[in-house]
């Protein structure tokens, strides 16, 4: 097994999901075959508008030809988690991946240009502490570590990263700060931001898909909201439309809750297109949850 690096654009000419399958053509095959049931750092070029860091891990849990198209290939992934800081492809002395960085220690276009890219374990624990440092608690990036360190390597290297992304509490954690960052710490129905004398937000991380139901820890299928409309959405009380307008159910809404919500009937995005929620997940959570 093999740690790779996938490069996904929200403009890809790919069927990308990136919370359930990457696509990607035969010459990356034997690399993505490699990785299989292991695990992938998801990677935004600068194209297209691209925000140009590294911004989700995921775990490859099988890989299938396309059944449409000849020559394509899908790598279908689990435990998809976004990280809640987007990890830039170098830090202020070089680049996370080395493989990056040219003999002039500018950055070799050639190789950030592949697709599909193999990383070292070491590589990959680091970009990974670093899209979760708040979460983890180091506070702040980490400094790239070479892959060949030592035995005096620093205490983030002891416990792999990995056996923290598995568990629950570490996801629930880290669903809910991204989520959190992503809206401002705003409830996107009612605009209200409440933080108490500790700093801390009021407003809880939902997801639109339940995990119970599938539904990844991705940002697209997270919407942050106060805990009375939390409730009211897990209930399917309130849904969301494609253009983003409120949906609520025609009985179960007492009429001093209907006042709070947005005035304007539709959400209060995250500025960036690539965080609002996704079509997919909006449909199941009408289709499957909501009572209207």
């Amino acid at each position: 097994m093999a740690k790779v690096v996938l490069t996904s654009n929200p403009e890809s000419i790919y069927d990308d999901l990136p919370e359930k399958r990457y696509h990607f053509p035969r010459p990356y095959l034997r690399a993505v075959e490699e990785a299989r049931g292991d695990w992938a750092i998801y990677y935004e070029s600068g194209r297209s508008g691209g925000r140009r860091a590294y911004f989700a891990v995921a775990q490859i849990v099988d890989v299938q030809p396309d059944p449409q198209r000849e020559g394509l290939y899908y790598a279908f992934v689990g435990g998809y988690l976004d990280f809640q800081n987007m990890v830039p492809v170098r830090n202020e002395t070089s680049y996370y991946e080395s493989a990056l960085q040219a003999d002039d220690g500018e950055l070799n276009r050639g190789t950030i240009q592949r697709a599909v890219r193999r990383i070292p374990d070491g590589e990959f624990e680091l970009i990974v502490q670093s899209g979760f440092a708040q979460v983890v608690g180091l506070g702040e990036q980490p400094s790239r570590v070479p892959s060949n360190v030592a035995q005096d390597e620093p205490a983030i290297f002891q416990r792999p990263i990995v056996e923290q992304v598995v568990r629950r509490p570490f996801r629930d954690t880290a669903f809910k700060a991204a989520v959190r960052t992503a809206y401002q710490a705003t409830c996107a129905m009612t605009g209200l931001k409440m933080i108490n004398g500790g700093g801390r937000s009021e407003a809880e991380a939902a997801h639109i898909r339940p995990v119970q139901d599938s539904g990844p820890d991705s940002v697209r299928n997270g919407i942050a909201l106060s805990g009375t409309v939390h409730w009211m959405f897990d209930r399917g009380l309130v849904s969301i439309g494609d253009d983003y307008t409120i949906l609520r159910a025609q009985k179960g809404i007492p009429e001093a809750m209907q006042q709070l919500f947005n005035r304007s009937g539709r959400l209060l995005l995250p500025e960036a297109t690539t965080l609002r929620p996704h079509p997919q997940f909006l449909q199941y959570h009408r289709e499957r949850v909501f009572k209207g």
